[in-house]
């Protein structure tokens, strides 16, 4: 398994990540075209990836939509592009970060290193959650409604696991933000609604009329048993 799989066309960037992930531990791998790092991913196994938006024929959101539709893993993109549009477009195809060039690989490895953190090291003990038709099977951070499995991006994943972690609590934003992101995280609060209509449409009856996941106006979130 490959720690991070980096998809970058400017090569000179892409080895001076590496150098730094490979100084800290990290496995890695690289390639300059959206089409190389799919096939990689359907021969491989990979933890995180660093996700270039301009790339070559298939441009980064492209390949920010079909990696989530066939993979679970946390995607942090990197983008030339500035501006709050590119990084909703972003967030909304299921990207779990997005920062925007030029960067401090510093800033960029203690990303990396919070997002691998969040995403496969779960505090709490229990492997198997279960809520009427959801069941959540933390060994293998899959998600499942009525015995199908759903395509749930990693911080979706999170944030499902804390809200059934805490059912009939009331959950602030703030809070949640905190756990997800992190306190000391560059992405906006909103981001929190976006992944929280994201996780409505995915396992709701009516997303428009959740039973679920109940906003609890002017604090935040309650998950509710069915």
């Amino acid at each position: 398994m490959t720690d991070v799989l980096i998809i970058e066309d400017n090569m000179e960037l892409a080895g001076l990540i590496r150098d730094f992930l490979q100084v800290e531990g990290y496995s890695v791998f690289t390639t300059d075209s959206g089409e190389k790092g799919m096939k990689y991913l359907a021969e491989h196994t990979a933890k995180l990836l660093l996700l270039d938006i301009m790339l070559p024929e298939l441009d980064g959101l492209a390949i920010c939509r079909l990696v989530r539709e066939q993979h679970n893993l946390p995607i942090l993109i990197m983008s030339a592009r500035h501006g709050d549009d590119n990084k909703i477009i972003g967030l909304e195809l299921g990207a779990d970060d997005y920062l925007e060039k030029p960067f401090s690989v510093n800033l960029l490895t203690a990303k990396v290193k919070a997002l691998l953190r969040r995403s496969y090291d779960m505090n709490d003990d229990k492997q198997l959650l279960v809520d009427g038709d959801i069941i959540i099977n933390r060994a293998s951070m899959q998600v499942y409604k009525k015995d199908q499995p759903l395509s749930v991006t990693s911080k979706e994943y999170e944030l499902l696991v804390l809200l059934v972690n805490n059912k009939d609590k009331v959950l602030r934003k703030d809070w949640l933000f905190d756990k997800v992101w992190g306190a000391d995280s560059f992405s906006e609060p909103s981001t929190l609604t976006v992944h929280i209509n994201k996780l409505r449409e995915k396992i709701e009856k009516n997303p428009k009329e959740p039973q679920r996941i109940v906003t609890i106006w002017g604090v935040g979130y309650k998950y509710e048993a069915v």
